[in-house]
């Protein structure tokens, strides 16, 4: 800022002011020079045009997560389509003799895969990392130990 300056005598609150001391700290630069920045950002004519800027391209990046998300969704739900449609045509129903053990088993299957499905959301490693993986080193990728399997 060139010409006079007038001295003014504002009251910050405390947090802001230790921010403000902070910002000035790590960019290496004055308090007063911060202050005046963003009064003569608050004051400019074509403020508004560079807030409604930001806040498009924070809109057309929300925008392309959405659909990103919404493409993932698709994907998901038409791979479970296509597992169940493959599962109710190659698996013949059971005989009622067999249908009390089929489903003993069954229960203990779903509560291993209940299991294993919560300790993969909480530690890890996601499936979309086991596949990349097998994209990366071919499927019969013997370099990395695969976890051991529980029959289920």
């Amino acid at each position: 800022m060139s010409g006079p300056h007038i001295k003014r005598s504002i009251r910050l609150p405390a947090d802001l002011t230790r921010r403000l001391a902070e910002h000035a700290h790590t960019r290496n630069t004055s308090q007063t020079a911060i202050i005046e920045a963003a009064l003569e950002s608050w004051l400019s004519p074509d403020a508004a045009d560079r807030l409604e800027s930001a806040l498009a391209r924070r809109l057309d990046r929300m925008i392309r997560n959405l659909d990103r998300l919404e493409w993932h969704v698709e994907l998901s739900n038409e791979t479970l389509a296509l597992f169940i449609r493959f599962w109710l045509t190659t698996n013949a129903p059971l005989p009622d003799a067999a249908m009390k053990a089929a489903q003993a088993m069954g229960r203990e299957r779903w509560s291993r895969f209940v299991e294993t499905l919560n300790r993969r959301m909480e530690f890890g490693p996601r499936l979309k990392g086991e596949l990349a993986e097998d994209i990366m080193f071919g499927a019969d990728n013997t370099e990395r130990s695969p976890e051991p399997r529980n029959g289920g």
